[in-house]
């Protein structure tokens, strides 16, 4: 069942197994907070079991583009469009998001980025990256990094 991610209200529904789950909310309301100030857009999310098609896509784009496994089960995603802008997000168990967005014009971004909730570490397989920092209110420190998609998908 989809769930309306409140910024202002941060709340564990849907993460509650992740042993960072707090922060892991706190990052995806940071999230719906940012899609609903740039765009108006509400973040809406459902369990990774009724997502097959968005967790597919990030798995096959990790996997084909740098043959990376997230080795944590995934438990929330969505998939959308704003502004000519195709985003899809998967929040894993461990802590981490990810997100792939793309232009819908042919010639336009395309791009992998992670996100790390305060508190995890950073895992084996996204060991290669370096993590920037960035503090949240809502989120308290967040690490983040990013790669340029070069495949079509």
């Amino acid at each position: 069942m989809p769930y309306v991610v409140d910024f202002e209200n941060v709340s564990t529904v849907g993460l509650e197994s992740s042993p960072v789950a707090d922060a892991l909310a706190g990052l995806r309301a940071n999230e719906a907070r940012y899609f609903r100030n740039k765009y108006q857009h509400v973040f809406t999310v459902e369990p990774a079991a009724d997502a097959h098609d968005a967790v597919d896509r990030v798995t096959r784009i990790l996997s084909e583009e740098r043959g990376i496994v997230i080795a944590s089960p995934a438990l929330e995603a969505t998939d959308f469009e704003v502004e000519g802008i195709r985003w899809t997000y998967v929040f894993y168990e461990s802590g981490l998001s990810i997100n792939v967005l793309w232009t819908v014009a042919d010639a336009g971004k395309r791009a992998v980025g992670f996100k790390l909730s305060d508190g995890m570490d950073v895992p084996a397989e996204l060991s290669a990256f370096k993590f920037a920092r960035q503090r949240s209110k809502l989120a308290g420190t967040i690490r983040g990094s990013f790669f340029v998609i070069k495949g079509q998908y």
